[in-house]
């Protein structure tokens, strides 16, 4: 991705991310204490086995016997206690984490600037969003559990290893990291194998999704049976992966084991061999046994740790790289109630890059309160360019923007933007009812009426009234439950709603019928009385009746003024106006 700030270092990261944890301190110190009161308990049941078995085996002393059951249920029932709040509140800490920062980062992605998206791909955001904060949160939360309980396991159960035998302690600590490693080694084959998994899945789910949504294409052109091999290819594939999965994690286990029994057997013959290791008895043997096995698994856990904490720290420094972005500027401090629609534009120039070249060359325009301005002319001759500076979507690279003779970038941008209604030529429909589409940004049940009062002014009512539910009928992702003109008078409504001084209409009929339009240009021509209306139109016999007709060509205007006046001067407009005049002919 661009627009990133320079890179942090890893410790630095990996502090800024623990203070996400720290903040719920309360929450993260009841799973340490978890932690820890499971960690003791792991050991204290090794401990026990000595006890157990001199005591009620061998010198069936009557006071073990009596204690050793109820002593065992309590730290089962300790163990399992400690277990819940470690879990528990651990996980309660990690899901607050993940809460805070998607938090922070989508609120964060409603005020970068446009030019931020323009560089970066929308899957890679929502991936951010969504995946990387999921490591995040393990990095923060199960990485430090690891850390956590598990050192405290390595000590207690080595602790209890020396005071049973420290000479066998010592054999034991200079083989379990032997074991560690090999499992450690074998822990991430399997992991490798996962990984190639989880890329035959997304094959899977790759081929699914395409000829789900090119099953049209596939029956128009008989390629039903050529996308049924396609997909068998990839799901005989998977599932080959699938059964070496199994075939790995059923040896996993005894491979480990067998592992583990080569150095253990060496200790079991240390143990018995007294001139070595000095006499001990079953219990304490049984006991030692206990604790270099519970070893095993914390070391092991203790060593892969590093894999999650670097993949928390890599996925960490991609969302704190996006939280370093600059969000769009707002220095003005000028307030805006509500303006009285003068705009102008004076030498204004642009480039979304300026390697390659400006799009906007020194723009000179006047538009008086009220007035209607159509722009006009070939794509790409700069229309949606300009029309995108008013609101600041962009910044230009020189001259300014007035709105009632004060720079735009002199008020608050808030303020701004509230006197500016956009209706685009792709409209963005949210999956909701029709009324939140409409009062988008309110609550609709609180302006019921405007909300219908717009839908009637767009002519959108005609078609709401026979939905379902009316005003309340939701409208599914995009608005894909209605057709495109539908839609397009949906935003044109929301416009409506929005009653804003200024209107920019960026293609705002292109995907309405011949009647729909005209309804909806009869309603524009008595709601422009009072508006400043930038219009960008295709379609020339949308804008005849406009106040001044903008033409431009490669980011200059080239001719201004009415329908009439442009046609008589026989130049760049009346040529387009020939053009589609002959087209329509044309087509008929």
């Amino acid at each position: 991705m661009t627009d990133r700030p320079a890179s942090m270092a890893p410790l630095a990261i990996y502090r800024r991310l623990l203070r996400y944890s720290l903040a719920h301190w309360r929450l993260f110190l009841v799973a340490v204490v978890g932690m820890v009161l499971f960690a003791v308990s792991e050991t204290a049941f090794a401990w026990l086995m000595k006890p157990l078995l001199d005591g009620s085996f061998v010198e069936r002393d009557p006071t073990i016997i009596r204690w050793m059951p109820p002593l065992v249920l309590g730290l089962f029932l300790l163990r399992g206690a400690a277990a819940f709040v470690s879990d528990y509140y651990m996980a309660d800490v990690g899901q607050r984490v993940i809460k805070t920062i998607r938090t922070e980062l989508f609120d964060h992605f409603l005020r970068l600037p446009s030019s931020f998206y323009d560089r970066n791909a929308s899957g890679q955001l929502l991936s951010s969003l969504t995946f990387n904060v999921d490591q995040v949160a393990n990095a923060a939360t199960q990485a430090v559990t690891v850390m956590i309980r598990d050192s405290i396991k390595v000590v207690g159960f080595m602790a209890l290893m020396f005071y049973l035998n420290a000479k066998l302690a010592v054999f034991a600590v200079l083989v379990s990291p032997l074991i560690a490693v090999l499992i450690r080694w074998i822990s991430g084959r399997f992991r490798r194998i996962s990984t190639r998994i989880q890329h035959s899945m997304g094959e899977l789910t790759g081929a699914s999704e395409e000829m789900i949504k090119g099953q049209r294409l596939a029956k128009v052109f008989g390629a039903q049976d050529h996308e049924s091999q396609r997909f068998d290819r990839v799901n005989e594939r998977n599932r080959q992966l699938l059964m070496k999965r199994a075939l790995t994690q059923a040896a996993s286990n005894p491979v480990i084991q067998i592992i583990a029994a080569i150095p253990m057997a060496g200790i079991v013959y240390v143990a018995t061999n007294d001139s070595i290791s000095g006499a001990m008895t079953p219990g304490a043997f049984a006991a030692f046994l206990g604790a270099m096995v519970g070893l095993l698994n914390p070391l092991k856990q203790l060593t892969t740790v590093n894999a999650t904490l670097q993949r928390g720290i890599a996925a960490a420094a991609s969302i704190f790289a996006l939280l370093g972005v600059d969000a769009e500027p707002d220095s003005g401090q000028q307030p805006l109630g509500r303006a009285k629609g003068a705009v102008c534009f004076e030498r204004v120039r642009f480039a979304y890059d300026p390697a390659k070249g400006e799009v906007l060359k020194g723009i000179d325009l006047a538009i008086e309160p009220g007035q209607t301005i159509a722009l006009v002319g070939r794509s790409g001759s700069g229309k949606t360019s300009l029309v995108n500076l008013l609101p600041r979507f962009y910044e230009s690279q020189a001259g300014r923007i007035l709105v009632d003779g004060v720079d735009i970038r002199d008020y608050r941008l808030a303020d701004l933007r509230r006197q500016i209604a956009v209706v685009g030529q792709e409209v963005v429909l949210f999956n909701d009812s029709v009324a939140a589409n409409i009062a988008y940004g309110e609550d609709p049940a609180q302006v019921i009426e405007r909300v219908e009062a717009a839908a009637r002014a767009a002519h959108a009512w005609e078609f709401i009234e026979k939905l379902p539910q009316g005003l309340w009928t939701p409208v599914g992702q995009q608005g894909v439950l209605l057709s495109g003109g539908q839609r397009q008078r949906l935003a044109i409504a929301r416009a409506l709603f929005k009653d804003a001084p200024i209107l920019i209409l960026d293609e705002a009929t292109s995907a309405l019928d011949t009647e729909a339009e005209r309804h909806i240009q009869a309603a524009f021509e008595t709601l422009m009385q009072d508006r400043t209306t930038l219009v960008i139109a295709h379609r020339l016999s949308t804008v005849t009746r406009a106040d001044s007709i903008v033409v431009m060509q490669d980011g200059q205007i080239v001719e201004q003024g009415s329908h009439a006046r442009l046609l008589a001067n026989n130049g760049p407009y009346a040529e387009l106006y020939r053009l589609q005049f002959r087209e329509m002919e044309a087509t008929g």
